[in-house]
Formats: structure tokens, sequence, C-alpha cells
């Protein structure tokens, strides 16, 4: 997934600026209020609801947007939201399985959207569970590997966590990755914090079992065009995928 993970910290990079700033918010947004509605406002007592918040500020949403996301949420003041998760798959150029996670208030709105974003961009939809069955679901927690003018090292991550049960911490290049069974995430976020670190993340995701490699920089253009424009549909909240580009190609694609 080196490939994979190196191209997604460049997402990650590239949402936090122009456009990007925006629909990155609003996601952002959408899972704190979702989270407050599943769990209460109180961020003490709901860990998905703090993690949600965390990841906000991270990326710099405002403390007055994140407030009335909780308010929305829980639904203080009378008005709140009720967005359903809605999981697509699709097959990209190569073969790529890709999972595309959505929240919605309007089921008939998504469907059409994100067909639109992947048939006209090289994509193919694909039955349900034809692509969910090779991916995973995973407690990740992320931890920036420079922090107070020091580096963060695997082994020491490893054994701050130990007790949490993670199942492996991966080098994903700026960050650590400690991945974990989904029911243990917020013992694995705990841990990190006891041990003195700063975490950027803390949240389930869906890990591929394999990857597919894309060798062509024809192919890779056409690959992340295609992600692109999936993760650019409103009502997308995450974009999961195998692919594994070649450092050599991510180079040409710079």
């Amino acid at each position: 997934m080196s490939g994979h993970s190196k191209w997604a910290t460049t997402k990650h990079k590239k949402a936090a600026i122009d456009a990007k700033r925006g629909k990155l918010f609003a996601n952002l947004i959408k899972k704190i209020e979702v989270a407050a509605r599943v769990g209460g406002g109180d961020p003490g007592g709901n860990p998905t609801l703090y993690d949600a918040i965390q990841k906000a500020k991270k990326n710099s949403v405002p403390n007055d947007n994140i407030d009335r996301a909780v308010k929305r949420g829980s639904g203080v003041g009378g008005e709140q939201v009720d967005y359903t998760e809605i999981m697509y798959e699709a097959y990209g150029p190569g073969g790529v399985a890709i999972l595309i996670e959505c929240l919605t208030d309007n089921r008939n709105r998504s469907a059409s959207d994100v067909k639109v974003a992947v048939t006209r961009n090289g994509g193919t939809m694909a039955d349900v569970g034809s692509v969910s069955r090779i991916f995973d679901r995973k407690g990740i927690v992320e931890v920036a590997k420079s922090q107070g003018g020091k580096n963060v090292e695997e082994d020491d991550l490893l054994e701050a966590t130990l007790d949490a049960d993670p199942e492996d911490v991966s080098d994903e290049g700026e960050t650590l990755r400690v991945i974990s069974d989904p029911s243990v995430v917020v013992d694995v976020r705990k841990a990190v914090q006891s041990a003195g670190y700063d975490y950027e993340s803390a949240e389930v995701q869906f890990v591929p079992q394999y990857t597919t490699s894309i060798d062509a920089k024809e192919a890779a253009e056409k690959l992340f065009r295609l992600l692109d424009a999936i993760e650019d549909v409103d009502d997308v909240q995450t974009v999961y995928s195998n692919e594994d580009v070649p450092e050599a190609v991510l180079a040409e694609l710079e």
C-alpha cells in the first residue's frame, strides 16, 4: 500500500486548499453531527464525537462551526440532522477496487451523483458485496512522526499501545498508523495519549486485503482522475481503494 498511502497523503494536503477545503470542512462537520446524534452531544461520554471533533480541529475547522454541528446533531435548539450512511462499490482502471462511503439526506441524489462520477470517468459500478468482500474494517489511529522536535519511532509507539492490543504499526511517510480491531480503536487512541503523543485521527476505516498494481502513468492518471471525481460528489464522505502505484510512476505524475 506504499504508493496508495503516499497518494492519500498528497490528497490530504491538497484537500486543505481552495475548493477542497470547503468539501473537507463539510465532511468533517457531517461526522460530528452524526456522532452527536448517535451518542449524544457530550464529547466526554461519546468517544466517537471526541475523535470527530479532534480531527476537525486538526484540519482547522472553526470552533463555532464545530459547536453548531454538535448542537444540530444532538437536537439542541430543535434543529436535528438525519443522515443515512450508504456504501457504493465500483471498479476503476486496471481493476482497482473502490469503496465509496456516503452520508446523505437523499438516497436517490447520492446514487445518481455517484454513478455519474464513476461512469463518466472510466469506472464501472459493481454489484453489492463484490468489492466490499476484499476490504476489512479496522481501527486506525494516525500519529505524526515529528512531535515537538522529536521523531516518534515505530517500536516506541507499538510498545506504548501494546496493552490496547494493536495488530500492527505501519510507516506511512509523515505519519505512523496503528492498526487494530475496530472495537479497541478508542483504547489505542487513549494509550497513544497516555504515552504523551499527539494523534492526528482515530476512526474506523476500510483496509484492503490486497493491492492492485498500477504500473503505467496513463493508467494512474485515469485512476486518480476517477478518484478525484468521486471525492468531489457532495454526499461522498470517504473513498477507499486498493491501488499500489510505484514510486517511479508517482514521480512522473508529480
